[in-house]
């Protein structure tokens, strides 16, 4: 793996350009945010500043989804509380403000779209494109004190939002991952050239997709494991595309899934390429949801995709058109919630 400014093979620091932050601020945000998203937000705790976001307790996987129940978005949520109040005002309170790990090219998007739906609440919602960096940061669990105070100092400075990650688990070896906005001013630790692309293949390896332009609103949450990654609360109420979402839970209409496999290519793959089974090459059998090269192994290329469920059953599944490069499917790293 990739290594930082420390010399230890195996920490990884890199920007992530494709990344950004949505901020959601004010006293009405929980309310807000809990009619907005599949996922609830009233029991995620509240960071302190200079301390990371934890899983679950402290940030989660969710999404937010058209009428029709299909996917515009997923991101990563967590909780860091804002101080109000101004000079005259002598005990400080604060208010509740999240943020929204989120693909770059659908913050702007996502952002206007909760923004129509504020009215009178008593929030405000940004795209921190212009005013903060992401940036990634992944290290074995067996890593040594240094780079435990490496995150530690970035973490520790001003401005910056940290949130981590379920850790990826390859040959019995945990990677933990983190996620960090900080402001663009902002000086962080040096970063090698090749930190980014075993970023991408942990992201695909996490089997956790990520939702971009090319993917936007092509997915049912189910049909990407959503709910199998805690990202759905089916208890929570209501939300934009709740009654579909629920329906196709309850009713077992899931017929397709996320998967991740590998392929023998060395040229970029989008996400939204097709994918077709050797027996039905009229149509696609699903397409893919993200991809990246495998950092240690020549023309080899990991991919994230949605498939049906019966092409797996039997034949094979290519890139591109029936008689492509075919795809070889690994177990995912979690157990599927039976629909």
């Amino acid at each position: 793996m990739a290594h930082t400014s420390n010399n230890n093979s195996n920490t990884c620091f890199t920007p992530l350009k494709d990344w950004s932050c949505i901020s959601v601020i004010g006293s009405d945000a929980v309310d807000f945010l809990q009619n907005q998203l599949t996922n609830s937000v009233k029991s995620i705790a509240n960071t302190p500043a200079a301390s990371i976001a934890t899983p679950h307790q402290q940030n989660r996987f969710a999404g937010y989804c058209s009428a029709k129940g299909r996917l515009m978005a997923s991101f990563w949520i967590t909780r860091q509380d804002t101080s109000v109040g101004g000079e005259n005002v002598e005990a400080t309170e604060s208010q509740p403000a999240f943020y929204l790990f989120i693909s770059k090219d659908l913050a702007a998007t996502l952002a206007k779209r909760l923004s129509m739906f504020v009215l009178r609440s008593k929030v405000k919602v940004l795209d921190l494109t212009e005013s903060m960096d992401i940036y990634g940061y992944a290290a074995e669990t067996n890593e040594s004190s240094g780079a435990k105070d490496e995150l530690a100092a970035m973490v520790a400075m001003p401005g910056v939002i940290a949130a981590e990650l379920p850790p990826v688990s390859i040959n019995q070896v945990q990677t933990k991952r983190y996620l960090l906005a900080a402001p663009k001013n902002q000086t962080m630790g040096e970063i090698q050239d090749s930190a980014l692309q075993a970023w991408n293949w942990l992201e695909i390896q996490s089997a956790i997709p990520r939702i971009t332009q090319a993917t936007f609103e092509q997915f049912v949450p189910q049909m990407i494991n959503m709910e199998s990654l805690k990202g759905i609360d089916f208890q929570k109420g209501c939300y934009p595309g709740q009654e579909v979402v629920a329906r196709s839970q309850y009713r077992g209409t899931i017929k397709r899934r996320l998967q991740v496999a590998h392929l023998n290519h060395s040229e970029a793959i989008l996400p939204g390429a097709e994918i077709f089974h050797s027996d039905d090459p009229s149509q696609p059998c699903g397409m893919v949801v993200l991809a990246a090269l495998h950092p240690l192994v020549n023309n080899r290329m990991d991919v994230q995709v949605e498939c049906k469920l019966e092409a797996l059953q039997s034949g094979s599944v290519h890139l591109g058109s029936a008689t492509g490069p075919a795809l070889s499917f690994a177990a995912l790293p979690y157990p599927l919630i039976e629909i």
